[in-house]
Parts: C-alpha cells; sequence; structure tokens
C-alpha cells in the first residue's frame, strides 16, 4: 500500500514507519524541517516537509496514498498558550482527514488516547479495566491536552458518521525503542536508570510495547470497523507505578524508591511550579495537569482489540527490557 504517516518523526509514528516499511509498504513520512529524525534511522520512506496547517501541501502529499496514519499531536501538560495546541490537534485533524477523503484513501486511521477513554471507578475496593463503550463526557476532559484530543476525536468521528473511512485507535502508555525524546512514560524510565528518581505517587497505567502499538494501527487499517474505537494496550500491562520501579529494579539491579510522595504534597508543589512558570515563561518540572492525571490509575481493557484486530500482546516486562536496553545504546542512560 502506498501510505502517509503525520507526526513520523514522534515515538509512535516512528514506529510505525519502521513496521509499515519492513511489511513492504510505501511510506511517505511528514515531517517539520526542523524534526529530529533519529527514530527513523534504518527505516525506507520518503520525507515530505510540511505541518498540518498547509491544505495545499497535506493535498500534494496525499495524491496516491491509499493508508492515511494520523499520529501527528501537539502533546504538552503546560504551556504559556495553548492556543498553537488547539491549531494543531483540532484543525490539524480536520485538515488532514477532508484532505484524505478528498484524495481517496481508503483507510485513515486517526491516532487518539486512552485519555478520551472512561476512568475506571472503584468497585468494592476493585479497580475494573474500562473499554471504549464506557461513558465518558467532555467535562471529564480536565486538561487542555486531554480537551484538545477529545474535540480532535470528535472531529474525526463527525467525518466518519459522514461516510469517511475512519478508524480510530487509542494507545495506551507505549515503552520501548526508538523514544526519541523521551516521552513522559519513557522519562520514568530514563529518570530511573540515573538514579534520579527518589519517590513516586501512587498511580498508574495501562504498559504497551510500543511495537504493539504501531502494529495495532496497521492492523486498524487492514480490519479495523469504520467509526469504532479501538484501545491500544496490554491486557497484562495494568501496573501501579510501583510495580512498574519494582520490575525495572528487577531488570537492572536498581534499587526501586521506597518513598511515596503523598498526593496533596504533590499538588501542592505543582501549583507553586506553575505559579512560577507563569512568571519564568518556562514550563515547570512538574505541571498541574500531569498531577491532576496521576490520582487516577489509567486502567484499561484492550479486548477489542485483541478481538477485532489480532492486536499482539508483547509481555510488558520485554517491553521494559527492551526500553532500557535502547536508552542505554543512545546513551541516554547509564550502563550501570
Amino acid at each position: 500500500m502506498n501510505c502517509l504517516v503525520t507526526g513520523a518523526s514522534g515515538f509512535i509514528g516512528a514506529n510505525l514507519v519502521h513496521e509499515l516499511a519492513a511489511r513492504g509498504h510505501r511510506v511517505k513520512a511528514l515531517l517539520r524541517p526542523s524534526a529530529d529524525v533519529r527514530g527513523l534511522e534504518g527505516a525506507s520512506y520518503e520525507p515530505i516537509a510540511g505541518d498540518l496547517s498547509d491544505v495545499a501541501n497535506l493535498t500534494s502529499a496525499l495524491r496516491g496514498v491509499e493508508w492515511c496514519f494520523h499520529v501527528a499531536a501537539s502533546y504538552h501538560l503546560w504551556l504559556a498558550d495553548y492556543a498553537p495546541m488547539y491549531a494543531a490537534n483540532v484543525e490539524g485533524t480536520r485538515n488532514l482527514i477532508r484532505a484524505a477523503t478528498d484524495a481517496g484513501c481508503s483507510r485513515i486511521v486517526y491516532t487518539s488516547t486512552v485519555g478520551c477513554i472512561g476512568l475506571p471507578q472503584n468497585t468494592g475496593g476493585l479497580l475494573i479495566p474500562t473499554d471504549e463503550s464506557t461513558p465518558v463526557s467532555e467535562s471529564q476532559m480536565r486538561n487542555h491536552y486531554k480537551l484538545s484530543k477529545w474535540k480532535a476525536e470528535r472531529v474525526a468521528l463527525e467525518f466518519a458518521a459522514a461516510g469517511a473511512p475512519v478508524v480510530i485507535v487509542n494507545p495506551s502508555a507505549p515503552v520501548g525503542p526508538r523514544d526519541v525524546k523521551p516521552t513522559p512514560t519513557g522519562k520514568v524510565i530514563v529518570d530511573f536508570l540515573k538514579r534520579a528518581l527518589p519517590a513516586y505517587l501512587d498511580t498508574g497505567l495501562n504498559w504497551v510495547h510500543v511495537r504493539d502499538v504501531a502494529v495495532g494501527h496497521i492492523l486498524a487499517a487492514e480490519k479495523g470497523r469504520l467509526g469504532e474505537r479501538y484501545i491500544l494496550g496490554n491486557a497484562e500491562g495494568n501496573w501501579t507505578m510501583k510495580q512498574a520501579l519494582d520490575i525495572l529494579s528487577d531488570i537492572t539491579g536498581i534499587p526501586a524508591p521506597r518513598f511515596q510522595v503523598p498526593y496533596a504534597v504533590a499538588y501542592a508543589a505543582a501549583v507553586v511550579d506553575e505559579g512560577l512558570a507563569k512568571l519564568t515563561r518556562k514550563p515547570p518540572k512538574a505541571p498541574l495537569a500531569g498531577v491532576k492525571m496521576a490520582k487516577y490509575k489509567m486502567f484499561f481493557s484492550p479486548a477489542k482489540a485483541i478481538r477485532e484486530l489480532g492486536l499482539p500482546q508483547t509481555p510488558p516486562r520485554q517491553a521494559l527490557e527492551e526500553a532500557v536496553q535502547w536508552f542505554r545504546s543512545q546513551n541516554m542512560a547509564p550502563w550501570k
């Protein structure tokens, strides 16, 4: 297939380009001129310079494309001005899907986030992982990133309802190789390896190998039902932060942090940090949005994607092992 991947230099996007190329697909990668393309090293692709605001360029790039993967997003938990985030995530999505529909793409896979899925509730002391059918509303999108992605997902669903060949995927917390920035989840691993993680919050994520997420995008193009959402996660990956850090300790021999930061302390520190950020215009070390998100254990069920798409289920421990090896190989973290 002829494919276009937006956000191709990002963590998921780079891994998707590698997986598509490995399967013999022809890939155009939409890249900003300043993009860090280290994650794309070794992959076969055609670079296309541009961004989501240039409709004419998108139209040209999509000529002859059969599968369009819209992975690009502005992901920030703090900005001095959030308008560019909404422009990229919402209007950029509108521009891309309209152009891909007009170009006659047979599949448009939109990358959303589990942040747009309803959170699990504590029932009798148990947290039951939620799925795509869990009720959720815009009022629950309590930071700008989640709200912008929610609005972008609504745009994708509107196009699907009008007949566009859109399939939506909602990745959970991917880890693994090619996390160049790194992502916030990857930074936890890097900080752990640097022994710069003295404490942790009582939170939880659905940890999934980034390769499975990339393959899930391809499976969504091949098998996904139009207008449907699919959680790309791991059925065995619902771990608390303490569980994940203990496994990292077992993998590396580095002692896991023992101190759990009380939520109230983390919240107060974030408020002060953001107050200073407003004065200095420099990003806070601990954005308040991140602390608020950490209050909830983001446990999800990928059963639908496993059942309908055949989503692979690489053990999350292996994902952490490969992430550790990659960060060390890139000199982003020490070997000992």
